[in-house]
């Protein structure tokens, strides 16, 4: 099953490509954040937001309180453990 999982942004990796560093729940994961920026909502103004990741992309923002239930769904259902263990697999342990 592939789903959208909840990240924080926590630093811009490539600027030029457009890349950053997510955290999901304690695991990092450099993701493609080319969907959520534009003329509002710049580069360098993305550090700290909350996203929806989803085969390497972080498809929209999400609010802070809407990330954390939506963990605590997936967590609930079990989906979050198989979703992170693969991040962890692809992201080579770290």
């Amino acid at each position: 099953m592939c789903l959208g999982i909840p990240g924080q942004i926590v630093a811009i990796t490539q600027p030029d490509h457009r890349l950053a560093m997510v955290d999901v729940a304690g695991v990092r994961r450099e993701v493609n954040i080319a969907c959520i920026v534009d003329d509002e909502h710049p580069l360098d103004s993305c550090v700290g937001d909350w996203v929806l990741v989803h085969v390497g992309f972080a498809m929209s923002r999400i609010d802070e309180a809407e990330a954390a239930l939506t963990l605590e769904v997936l967590r609930e259902l079990g989906e979050v453990q198989e979703e992170l263990a693969a991040m962890r697999a692809s992201a080579g342990g770290s």
